[in-house]
């Protein structure tokens, strides 16, 4: 069965406009600081969007129908957010965290070979959780989409099923690394699900689907 088209808006990059591949849109956001992007099935989808706000297309704005709604389904400002995206299962995995209202990237990892997308989002939440302690940020809140992740990191070990290879070690070094720092630090910054059905795709989304 062949591939289904995807168009890539870039709002934000080297050279901002649509892209109608991944490669292509790759190129234009590869190195910079703060790229906005998101994968549309359409051509008129994507002509549409990139007439418009990259955050209208990540998150939807939430209308509450009172204050009480509202002050439990509002997008904490001071938060960040991780997300991670892979090739197939396993295949080529990266990860990111960025700034949850600007969008802007706090740091980007990838991508490693044979990884699995639960992996890249249980680093991206370790990786985020360490730098703030290294900032003496305890008040900071992170959001993920991942319930396993966050579950991984409430047990503070990543329950995968992925079989350590030659060309992944170094993905498992992170992973253990990522579990002793768990063991060993306390944190008191939030970790909180992403609500996707209410809000859309979670900022630091690399927008492929």
């Amino acid at each position: 069965m062949a591939k289904k088209q995807k168009y890539y808006v870039v709002w934000e990059g080297n050279v901002k406009g649509i892209y109608n591949s991944w490669e292509e849109c790759q190129m234009q956001i590869k190195g910079h600081p703060s790229a906005k992007y998101k994968a549309f099935d359409s051509l008129a989808e994507a002509e549409y969007a990139n007439k418009r706000n990259y955050f209208e297309f990540v998150k939807k704005t939430v209308k509450p129908a009172d204050k009480k709604k509202q002050s439990t389904s509002a997008i904490i400002t001071d938060s960040i957010s991780v997300d991670a995206a892979c090739s197939g299962n396993p295949g080529d995995m990266e990860y990111q965290c960025v700034e949850t209202i600007s969008g802007k990237v706090i740091f980007h990892k990838g991508p490693f070979k044979e990884g699995t997308n639960n992996i890249g989002e249980f680093l991206g939440l370790v990786h985020a959780l360490a730098l703030l302690k290294k900032l003496n940020n305890h008040h900071t809140s992170i959001y993920s989409d991942s319930i396993t992740a966050i579950s991984w990191v409430k047990k503070k070990k990543a329950k995968t099923n992925l079989m350590e290879t030659e060309k992944n070690s170094e993905l498992f070094e992170l992973i253990e690394r990522a579990e002793v720092w768990l063991k060993t630090n306390t944190f008191e910054n939030k970790i909180i699900k992403w609500d996707t059905q209410s809000w859309g795709e979670i900022p630091a989304d690399f927008g492929r689907k």
